[in-house]
């Protein structure tokens, strides 16, 4: 497993395979090459390669192009996290053009079930 860290270090996501889980254990996404897509098939970004592969960075470009909807593979199994991750390393600062995916948008990865509030009746 692979931690996936904000540029501030906090550990968000790991990535194990080509599937990316949150710190639950779901399946938040895919990997294809370094690109990132949602379980809905929305590209989130790509992953940085400024660590030697032993953890990484979700990124994308601060002015977003367009990408089209990929179909998602079959879900995976939940997995089961770790009880501890090791603690991030420094990261380089961001070129201006880049921007971290959970540090400016950290409900990007929820579902549209899970942004909507509940129903009083």
């Amino acid at each position: 497993m692979k931690p996936i860290y904000t540029t501030s270090g906090e550990w968000v996501a790991m990535l194990e395979g080509n599937y990316l889980y949150d710190v639950y254990g779901e399946w938040a996404g895919w990997i294809e090459g370094k690109d990132v897509y949602t379980r809905d098939g929305e590209y989130a970004g790509f992953l940085s390669n400024d660590t030697h592969g032993t953890c990484a960075r979700l990124l994308r470009e601060r002015i977003r192009r367009q990408h089209t909807i990929r179909h998602a593979p079959t879900a995976p199994p939940k997995l089961r996290p770790p009880s501890r991750v090791p603690l991030a390393p420094m990261f380089s600062e961001l070129p201006w053009n880049q921007v971290d995916v959970f540090e400016e948008d950290p409900d990007f990865f929820k579902h549209i079930s899970e942004l909507k509030p509940d129903w009083e009746g």
